[in-house]
Parts: C-alpha cells; sequence; structure tokens
C-alpha cells in the first residue's frame, strides 16, 4: 500500500500549525497597542474618512476588543497550532490514532464547508472543500486498507494456531 499521501497532509498540517502561530504571534503583538488609534491611522493611510459608514462600523467593533479578548484568541491559536503539529508528527509516523483523527476532524467540517460554497461560491471556498474531500477520502482510504490488512493478519495467525 502506497501511503505517501499521509506525508502530503503531515505537511499541510503543519503548515496550518505554523499559520495558526503567526496569527497568536500576531494578536499578541496587538495586546499592548491601542487598537483604535491604529484603525485611524490605517484609515488615512488608505485616504479613507474615519466618518465613513463601515470606518465607524469597524472603529465601534475595534472598541469592544479588549485584552482578555486577545489573549483568548492567542491561546485558542496556539492551542489549534498545538493540535496541527501533533496531527502532523503521527501522520508522518504513520500513528493509526491520527490517522483516525485526521479523518474525523476533517470529515467534522465538511458540512460547514459545504455551507459556505452554496453561500458564496467563490475559488476559495471551492478550493477548500475540495482539498478537504480529497483528505477525508485518502484518509478513509487509508483506514479501510489498514483495517483489511489488520484483519487480513488477524485471520492467518488464527489459521497458523489451530
Amino acid at each position: 500500500m502506497n501511503l505517501s499521501g499521509l506525508g502530503a497532509i503531515a505537511v499541510l498540517e503543519a503548515f496550518k500549525g505554523v499559520l495558526a502561530v503567526l496569527v497568536a504571534i500576531g494578536v499578541h503583538a496587538l495586546a499592548g497597542v491601542d487598537l483604535h488609534q491604529e484603525a485611524v491611522n490605517m484609515f488615512a493611510y488608505f485616504h479613507l474618512a474615519a466618518t465613513n459608514h463601515y470606518a465607524v462600523l469597524a472603529l465601534h467593533s475595534i472598541d469592544k476588543i479588549n485584552h482578555s479578548g486577545l489573549t483568548l484568541v492567542t491561546m485558542v491559536a496556539l492551542g489549534y497550532a498545538l493540535i496541527r503539529f501533533i496531527e502532523a508528527y503521527g501522520l508522518w509516523h504513520r500513528m493509526r490514532w491520527t490517522e483516525w483523527f485526521a479523518f474525523l476532524s476533517g470529515a467534522v467540517y465538511l458540512p460547514f464547508e459545504i455551507y459556505e460554497v452554496i453561500k458564496d461560491q467563490n475559488v476559495i471556498t471551492l478550493g477548500v472543500l475540495g482539498i478537504n474531500i480529497v483528505v477525508v477520502s485518502y484518509m478513509y482510504w487509508v483506514l479501510k486498507a489498514g483495517t483489511n490488512k489488520h484483519l487480513a493478519t488477524d485471520t492467518e495467525a488464527s489459521l497458523s494456531h489451530p
């Protein structure tokens, strides 16, 4: 059985972990910053009036962000990264439990991704759904092939020991 796809999925999971760490670092860097003033500066840089309807909505949303919220987002991103790194390591080393974890965690997202494609069909939503379908299908194939292999081994063992 060719399992080179597990390595590719492991790399994908590690990449997602790296992205989550970068998000955590970025959010953590915002902890001591006056977000309202930074947003006003950004609007000025892009020649947008801070009185623009969307700018006002953005500023109201930014004003609701507090330090504990940023800390929570940072911790969640780091936790997500840890899970992705553990999954990547397990898939790379062909640990059976991570094959199940990859299959189940990928399958959980499918209904939400299908909903997003129905709601807003674009290259990104279609790409994410397509990649996830490939990953979940491949993990199903790996699990099915592994189960058949284990059943064959068990049958051979029981036949050889009367």
